[in-house]
């Protein structure tokens, strides 16, 4: 498969894209996943090439939240170990399963992040106003398997994230955003680093998607501080059920 000028270009603005609404409402995965699948690739190279991308979105989201990161290394070193272990394992998990088996998964993967993406203000208001409670095994291990999630495919890894860390984390949202970035992040980086060196990764792909997201990312995280997500949220998760239906149906199909 050959990227030309013009697919490119579409994947650098999807980067932007992902960026945007990963930095923001935490479901980079279900703008950029989608259009490597439009740019020709095979689900399960689609998907490692899209974890690799997303290595964008941590790096712009991290420079546009410098002030929000700020206090933070304490708690956010531990909570960063769990979530690159279960990366790890994660990327693991899909090295490990047949390719049909990702072609089945995927639809249910993006429908329920795509309900999670659109439950997320509600379970947010739930917990405003519960106090710190730290990180503890409750919480290690819920990150855990988050961090799995995100190695594994990752789309709405960090609506989970931001859900459960508004939970025991008693601060602004826009600093738990900034945090449920890195923690994400992390995870990603760890399967990143697996799947790179499977072969399997279509760089110029990734390139194009990852220069976007470092954009789109550093924009979303300055935008988090002052702009109302919700009507975002509904769209996205909306436009992800639709997607989950129709990948759905070509897998049965097939």
């Amino acid at each position: 498969m050959v990227v030309d000028l013009g697919r490119f270009g579409l994947l650098l603005l999807a980067g932007m894209g992902a960026g945007l609404v990963g930095a923001t409402a935490g479901l980079a995965s279900l703008v950029s996943y989608p259009a490597l699948l439009a740019a020709g690739l095979p689900p399960v190279i689609a998907n490692m090439t899209n974890t690799v991308a997303m290595l964008g979105t941590t790096v712009g989201a991290a420079g546009g939240a410098r002030p929000e990161l700020a206090g933070q290394a304490r708690r956010l070193l531990p909570l960063c170990v769990v979530t690159t272990a279960g990366g790890a394992c994660g990327g693991l998990v899909l090295l490990a399963s047949p390719a049909d088996a990702f072609t089945v998964v995927v639809p249910w993967l993006i429908g329920g992040a795509s309900l999670v993406l659109m439950a997320g203000p509600r379970l947010r208001r739930a917990a405003e106003h519960r106090e710190h409670r730290g990180i503890g095994p409750v919480t290690g291990t819920a990150a855990f398997l988050v961090g799995v999630y995100g190695g594994y495919f990752g789309a709405a890894a960090g609506v989970l994230m931001l859900a459960l860390l508004s939970t025991v984390w008693s601060q602004p949202l826009a600093r738990t955003t900034a945090a449920k970035n890195i923690a994400t992040g992390t995870a990603n980086l760890v399967a990143a680093v697996v799947f790179a060196f499977t072969g399997k990764v279509f760089w110029p792909a990734a390139a194009a998607v990852c220069l976007g997201s470092v954009a789109g990312s550093w924009l979303g995280s300055v935008l988090v501080r002052y702009l109302p997500a919700t009507p975002l949220r509904i769209a996205i998760g909306l436009g992800g059920l639709a997607l989950a239906t129709a990948l759905g149906r070509q897998a049965c199909a097939g």
